[in-house]
C-alpha cells in the first residue's frame, strides 16, 4: 500500500504573533515578580552556600510561582483548585510585601548602626532571621484582623440648618468589600446581616464591591439583594468595577435592587424636608468611558441642587474638593482601605488628600471609610468597618 505523507504546514506569520500576544501580558508581571524575589533573596541571604540561604531561596522560588497563580486563580475551571491557588498565592503576596519592606529597612539599618559605631559584625544572618519572623508575624496578625467581623463605627455629622424632619437620619455605609478570590458569599452575608441589624434610613455603597466578572461572582454577590433600608440602597462604582466589566456590573447591581448612581441623584422627602442623594462615577472613569467621567456638579443638577441636605457618594476622596465646590453638605468615600497594612498607610497621602475618617473641605464634611473588606492578600492591620453616620443639627 502506498502511503503519502504530508509535512505539517509551517505556522503562518499571523499565528506566531497571536501566541506571543497571548503570553506576553503574563510574561511581564511574572518576570517582574521573579526579579523582585531575587532582589529580596540577595538582600537577606547574599549567598546560597548557607542553610539559611538555601532555605530562603527555595521558599522564594515557590513564592515566585504561587503569587501569579493566585492572581489568576479566578480563571481556573475547577473551583476547588481555584480557591486553593487564591489562598496560597495571596497569602504569599502578603508575606512578600512585609518581608521586602523589612529587608530594605535591614539593609539601611545595619550600615547606619555600623557608621554610628555599633558593633554589628555577625548580625547579618540573625537579623535576616528576625526579618523573616517579623514578616510572618505581621502576615498572621493581618490575616486574623482581615477575617474578623467588621466593626461598626458610629459618626455624628453636624449640619447647619438641618430641618427637624431630618434630625437623626441614619446612613449605613459599606465600601471596598472586594468580593473575589478569598471573599465569597459567606463573608458578604455577614456584612449584610450586620447592616440590616442597624435599621438605617439609607444604605450607601461607595464602590469596589467586586474583583471579578459577573458570571464568576454572581452567586457570591447575591446577598446584596437582602439589604434593607427605609430609603433603599444607593451604590456608586469604584475603579475595580471598571476593571471587572462596569457595564455588566451596573446591570447586575440594578437587578439586585440597588440604585446605581452614574453622575445622578434622587431626592428623599421627609414631611416637606428634602435630602438629595447624589452619586458620581469613579475618579478614573473618564479613561474608560469619556461620557461618564466623574462630575459632582452634573450629579446634583436639577431638583437636587435645592435640597435641604445634599449627600455625595464618591469612591475616591480625591473627588472631595470638587464636591465641596458643587455645594454638598456631606460626602462619603472609600478606596484608601486606611492603608490596609503597615507601612502602606503612610503612602496613601501620595495619591489621596486623606487616609481615613472625618474631614472638612470648605463647608462640606467628608468621611472616608477604611473599607468593609480587603483587596488582594487576606491581610489587614486596621480593622474593617461598617459606618453608621447620623445627621445632627450643628450646635
Amino acid at each position: 500500500m502506498n502511503r503519502t505523507t504530508t509535512a505539517p504546514a509551517p505556522a503562518t506569520r499571523s499565528q506566531a504573533p497571536q501566541g506571543l500576544r497571548r503570553w506576553l501580558p503574563l510574561a511581564i508581571p511574572v518576570s517582574l515578580i521573579a526579579a523582585l524575589h531575587y532582589g529580596l533573596w540577595t538582600l537577606l541571604a547574599g549567598s546560597a552556600s548557607t542553610p539559611f540561604g538555601i532555605g530562603l531561596g527555595g521558599y522564594l522560588a515557590l513564592s515566585t510561582l504561587a503569587i501569579p497563580a493566585g492572581l489568576l486563580s479566578l480563571r481556573t475551571s475547577n473551583p476547588r483548585w481555584g480557591a486553593a491557588l487564591s489562598w496560597t498565592g495571596l497569602l504569599a503576596l502578603g508575606q512578600f510585601s512585609s518581608l521586602f519592606v523589612l529587608a530594605l529597612l535591614r539593609a539601611v539599618l545595619l550600615p547606619a548602626l555600623h557608621w554610628a559605631g555599633v558593633p554589628v559584625l555577625g548580625w547579618a544572618e540573625p537579623s535576616a532571621w528576625i526579618a523573616v519572623l517579623l514578616a510572618t508575624l505581621f502576615t498572621a496578625a493581618g490575616f486574623v484582623v482581615a477575617r474578623v467581623r467588621a466593626g461598626v463605627v458610629e459618626v455624628d455629622i453636624p449640619i447647619d440648618g438641618l430641618p427637624a424632619e431630618l434630625h437623626g437620619f441614619r446612613i449605613a455605609q459599606i465600601t471596598d468589600i472586594h468580593v473575589g478570590p478569598t471573599i465569597r458569599r459567606g463573608y458578604l452575608q455577614r456584612i449584610v446581616d450586620q447592616v440590616n441589624a442597624l435599621q438605617a434610613d439609607l444604605v450607601a455603597i461607595t464602590g469596589d464591591v467586586v474583583d471579578g466578572d459577573v458570571p464568576t461572582l454572581q452567586s457570591h454577590v447575591a446577598p446584596l439583594q437582602q439589604l434593607q433600608a427605609r430609603e433603599g440602597v444607593a451604590l456608586v462604582i469604584g475603579n475595580h468595577e471598571l476593571y471587572s466589566g462596569a457595564e455588566s456590573w451596573v446591570r447586575e447591581f440594578r437587578r439586585l435592587g440597588m440604585r446605581v448612581l452614574l453622575n445622578e441623584h434622587f431626592v428623599v422627602q421627609r414631611d416637606g424636608a428634602t435630602l438629595a442623594v447624589a452619586g458620581v462615577t469613579d475618579h478614573s472613569t473618564g479613561r474608560f468611558f469619556r461620557e461618564l467621567a466623574c462630575d459632582p456638579h452634573a450629579a446634583i443638577a436639577g431638583a437636587g441642587a435645592a435640597a435641604d441636605v445634599r449627600l455625595l457618594l464618591a469612591h475616591q476622596p480625591v473627588t472631595a474638593p470638587a464636591g465641596a465646590d458643587a455645594g454638598y453638605h456631606l460626602a462619603l468615600h472609600g478606596h484608601t482601605h486606611g492603608g490596609q497594612w503597615w507601612p502602606w498607610n503612610h503612602f496613601v497621602r501620595v495619591q489621596q488628600p486623606v487616609v481615613k475618617g472625618l474631614h472638612r473641605f470648605q463647608q462640606m464634611w467628608s468621611y472616608t471609610s477604611v473599607g468593609t473588606g480587603y483587596w488582594g492578600p487576606p491581610k489587614r492591620h486596621f480593622r474593617s468597618e461598617i459606618t453608621l453616620l447620623t445627621l445632627r443639627p450643628a450646635s
